[in-house]
């Protein structure tokens, strides 16, 4: 069996990823060509905000409950011991 250097060693794994890696590249760019990689337009006009009235939340004293409820599951406490001051939808 032949020995080999330590240099010749490192030169053929470095060549083998760098060869892998540029098939890689070359078989993405490929297949985003036959799948036909359409871009997304830059500017997308946003659509407009619907105003918010006060039918939107018609139950929300039970909205106040359940996060109470989730508030004082996660802390591990009473939902006596919990008190939310206001609530804003962000």
């Amino acid at each position: 069996m032949p020995e080999y250097s330590n240099l010749f060693v490192c030169l053929m794994g470095m060549g083998t990823v760098f060869f892998g890696l540029i098939c890689l590249i070359a078989l993405t760019t490929i297949m985003g060509k036959i799948v036909g990689g359409r871009a997304v337009p830059a500017a997308m006009p946003a659509p407009a905000a619907a105003p918010v009235s006060a039918a939107a939340e018609p139950n929300r004293q039970e909205l106040v409950a359940a996060v109470s409820a989730a508030i004082a599951e996660e802390l591990g406490t009473d939902i006596t011991g919990i008190r939310i001051v206001s609530m804003k939808k962000l």
